[in-house]
């Protein structure tokens, strides 16, 4: 039966297909990578000595492999699938989304093969070199006209919030991006910053916090706002706090990252200023979390029996957990006990592993099956599992580092009568050794849980067919 309007409309699936696998095997990649320099901290021989397996060499490529292709392709697969249905209408610039898919793709494999050969900007979050950050504008500006160009060709007059999010994410991630990365090149992959000293540190960490608050957040807000009511099969508890949300929650964000510079070389007006939106920043994320959590109201009942409604919830609860301990660590005396210490590890994967890695894995749940024509993922049975292991995993890593950060604090300030330091750096590395055996063991579950959905995703994926989803008539508009 065909409609007079577009015989054969039908969405754009395959540039999803691409980005939802690609999530997949760069998860267990990074989170690979992640174990093995988890346990070159515990036992430092592991490195075998060669230069290009050392810590400092692993480290940037986890964060990078974990937030950028695995967090990346996420963003990608889910944005590209939600703006077409909440727009109910095809890519906007298919040719475009394809680059999109294949740029991203080699600007990973780049990161991949120069950060263990030593090329780095020694920027936080933003080690990669000057030529591959030219390659990173050319695929975000390509990412930025298919996503709003899809928006602006939408057949609903809604521009359904999910969509804010993305947006916002977007479009922030290029500022940021073009701003930190302003560098001077000093041959082929040499370059210099174009900001010096306290400047430097502070264009960083205002790109450092808002990738956290803008890749890291508003992206997989973004996801919740579809997955969560999808899954959950309720409408979005409340509407309006979800535009709230969205404003506060991107207001604010911009202004906090000179918190991680507390007790630097930064003026210390500059550090209150961040302190003080940190705390202001408590109540929009508290806001949209208790709005995800009771979208499930008169259905709480499904998270008995559903594991992917599980992945999204314990998510949003290890979002609002994160972002309350974020807040009540920038504040300035809790960051004298917990600067530099693995308390700040603990933070950031009770945010990475917890909110980003399992909202994530529920929304890829969802996603894949449908895109290979099939209503469930091959073993639901693998997804209670991978559930299992992932959160058992977070709490011991988070559990680890908190116990371990706060006695590497304690231990630090520790002042003889006479005024000397009662430990050695060293007898504090010492103490803390059997924490980081625990964080290994919780690594290791996490990783053993990324596996499982590895399996889960090929055995769906080979036991369906690649979907070509219609797009539905539109809607009668009313006078």
């Amino acid at each position: 039966m065909q409609s007079s309007h577009s015989p054969a409309a039908q969405y754009n699936d395959t540039v999803v297909r691409q980005f939802s696998l690609m999530a997949v095997v760069w998860g267990v990649v990074g989170m690979l990578v992640g174990v093995v320099i988890a346990a070159q901290l515990t036992w430092p021989e592991l490195n075998l000595g060669i230069p290009w397996l050392s810590y400092g060499r692993l480290r940037p490529l986890h964060t990078n492999a974990v937030i950028f292709a695995f967090g990346g392709c996420a963003l990608f697969a889910t944005s590209y699938h939600v703006v077409q249905r909440t727009c109910q209408t095809r890519l906007f610039a298919p040719g475009l989304a394809a680059f999109t898919f294949w740029g991203w793709q080699l600007v990973i494999v780049a990161a991949a093969i120069t950060l263990p050969l030593g090329y780095t900007t020694g920027k936080e979050y933003a080690e990669l070199e000057w030529p591959i950050d030219i390659l990173i504008t050319l695929v975000w500006v390509s990412y930025a006209i298919v996503f709003f160009g899809t928006v602006g060709t939408r057949k609903v007059r809604h521009i359904y919030v999910a969509n804010w999010f993305y947006g916002a994410f977007i479009i922030a991630v290029a500022l940021l991006h073009v701003v930190n990365s302003a560098e001077v090149p000093a041959g082929w992959m040499k370059s210099y910053s174009a900001y010096a000293g306290v400047q430097d540190a502070m264009v960083q960490w205002w790109y450092g916090h808002n990738a956290v608050g803008f890749f890291l957040t508003a992206g997989f807000l973004g996801m919740m706002y579809y997955y969560i009511p999808k899954q959950a099969e309720r409408p979005v508890y409340s509407y309006r706090l979800s535009i709230v949300h969205f404003w506060a929650l991107i207001f604010t964000y911009m202004w906090a990252g000179p918190h991680h510079l507390h007790y630097t070389a930064l003026p210390d007006w500059t550090q209150s200023l961040g302190m003080v939106f940190s705390l202001i920043l408590l109540a929009p994320s508290w806001g949209g979390m208790i709005n995800g959590v009771m979208t499930l109201s008169g259905a709480w009942h499904k998270l008995r029996t559903d594991p992917i409604l599980r992945f999204l919830i314990v998510a949003l609860s290890f979002y609002g957990m994160a972002t309350f301990e974020g807040p009540m660590m920038s504040i300035k005396t809790v960051n004298a006990l917990s600067h530099y210490t693995d308390w700040t590890i603990g933070h950031v994967h009770a945010g990475a592993l917890g909110w980003v890695g399992l909202i994530s894995m529920g929304s890829l749940y969802y996603l894949i099956p449908r895109m290979w024509g099939r209503t469930t993922m091959y073993s639901v049975r693998a997804i209670e599992l991978h559930f299992w292991t992932a959160t058992i995993g977070i709490v011991l890593y988070i559990a680890a580092m908190w116990i371990a950060g706060v006695m590497q604090g304690l231990m630090w300030r520790a002042i003889n009568p006479d005024g000397t330091l009662t430990y050695t750096f060293v007898e504090g590395v010492k103490a803390t050794f059997p924490f980081y055996v625990v964080r290994l063991l919780g690594g290791l579950l996490y990783l053993g849980g990324m596996l499982v959905m590895a399996w889960n995703v090929w055995m769906t994926v080979i036991s369906g067919r690649a979907v070509r989803a219609t797009i539905p008539a539109p809607q009668v508009a009313h006078a």
